[in-house]
């Protein structure tokens, strides 16, 4: 071999030496990076993991180890594989194997991020009761369904965060990791609706729709039945399924109270009231809450939905809309009793060949049920163990009821609201 031709095998391995040093030392700051992230305790304040139900904390850590594991695992590999490199060939694979381990970990990372800022919204003994109570609220109404059609309810997890609307992360998902999938459903409630959480059973019925696949069923039916009427208008009801199916599932649960509660997310200026995002699943505003009062008329009658609903239109005019957006609205509002009628009473596969309200009726939300509920209850209703054990849900619809009706008491009615949930929450982390 020539002198020159071993000088530069001599630099090849000398440079291959330098990257392997290299590689050694970026590897390990990964791997203690990921070894660190198995310390969940160091995720939230050990009141938060204690304000957790039992069974929900268990199940959320289980999840969170399985993330991290496999995490672990990788960065073992990626040792491994950096030890029996001997080539330029075997360093370039390590190395983009190690770039491809970073994004991993950052996808981890992100998923604990979320969890941690979750859990740390209760640390306060109070906000940590309540939230135990809307996990139990959300977790009941799913049950109330899935239940009866032999389907295992999955923990819940609500946490505060800002903003009008709440959200969810379902669990069956697979989560940022890309491989990890959500064995709990993280329900985000708004700091303005905390006392009054009908958002939360809209979220629970999102979860619901996803494990029955209720939401593309019924936008294959609002395609099919709106066609007759307009191909346009049924595409765009069709794109909307999602939303609905969960404004049904609360209105079927919370009655009046959940389309009172949507009204006063969704109103705002006309720019708010009558934007049309095409692929967006929330319907528009204006419609959305006509819909509501629609399945009010449907099951209860006349009321005071109806008042709601001439305030509504007499305060945002039709006029005021985007022209394509008033020819779809002006197209909708006839064909709302049968939007109603079908999200309602219409048999689901979904459902085992029944309708929504044959699986959870409304009319025991229905303002008479919830006056004869108050009547039976007397002065125990809001302060009975009993009461608030065996009946939240009806309660949350009550309660929201008089504040929606009774604007004179509104306060006095949060206030009753606030104090059982609290009471609720104080016997989950009793038990």
């Amino acid at each position: 071999m020539s002198i020159s031709k071993s000088r530069q095998v001599l630099a090849v391995i000398e440079t291959t030496d330098i990257l392997h040093l290299q590689l050694a030392r970026q590897i390990s700051h990964w791997t203690m990076a990921a070894l660190r992230l198995g310390d969940l305790d160091d995720l939230a304040s050990a009141s938060a993991w204690n304000s957790l139900e039992q069974y929900l904390g268990l199940v959320l850590r289980q999840n969170l180890a399985v993330a991290v594991e496999r995490l672990q695992r990788q960065a073992a590999a990626l040792q491994a594989q950096w030890s029996a490199a001997r080539t330029p060939d075997d360093i370039n694979r390590v190395q983009q194997n190690l770039l491809e381990f970073r994004q991993r970990y950052l996808r981890t990372e992100k998923l604990l991020d979320f969890y941690a800022d979750a859990l740390n919204t209760r640390t306060n003994p109070s906000i940590a009761a309540l939230l135990r109570a809307c996990d139990l609220l959300a977790r009941r109404s799913m049950s109330e369904l899935l239940d009866r059609l032999g389907l295992t309810t999955p923990p819940v997890l609500t946490y505060i965060d800002t903003g009008l609307g709440a959200s969810i992360l379902k669990a069956g998902l697979r989560l940022w990791d890309g491989r990890t999938e959500s064995l709990v459903a993280a329900i985000k409630i708004v700091r303005h609706n905390l006392y009054r959480p009908t958002a939360l059973i809209h979220e629970a019925g999102h979860q619901v729709a996803h494990a029955l696949g209720w939401s593309g069923e019924l936008a294959s039916v609002l395609d099919s039945e709106l066609s007759r009427v307009s191909p346009q208008v049924a595409r765009i009801w069709a794109s909307w399924a999602s939303e609905i199916t969960a404004d049904a599932y609360a209105f079927v649960h919370t009655g009046y109270a959940s389309v009172a509660g949507l009204h006063d997310v969704v109103a705002g200026g006309r720019m708010v009231v009558f934007r049309y995002l095409p692929g967006d699943p929330h319907p528009i505003g204006y419609i959305r809450v006509l819909l509501g009062v629609e399945m009010c008329r449907q099951c209860f009658g006349r009321g005071a939905w109806d008042e709601l609903a001439q305030a509504w239109s007499q305060g945002h005019d039709l006029e005021d809309a985007h022209s394509g957006v008033r020819e779809l609205l002006e197209q909708s509002l006839p064909l709302l009793p049968l939007v109603a009628e079908l999200c309602l009473m219409r048999p689901m596969r979904a459902f085992r060949g029944n309708s929504l309200v044959a699986m959870i009726d409304p009319k025991r939300v229905s303002p008479n049920a919830l006056a004869q509920l108050e009547a039976q209850g007397g002065a125990a209703l809001y302060t009975s163990h009993h009461w608030v054990w065996t009946e939240p849900i009806r309660l949350l619809a009550l309660t929201g009821y008089r504040a929606a009706t009774q604007s004179d008491r509104a306060l006095e009615v949060l206030q009753q609201q606030k104090d059982w949930m609290l009471r609720l929450g104080e016997t989950l982390q009793a038990a």
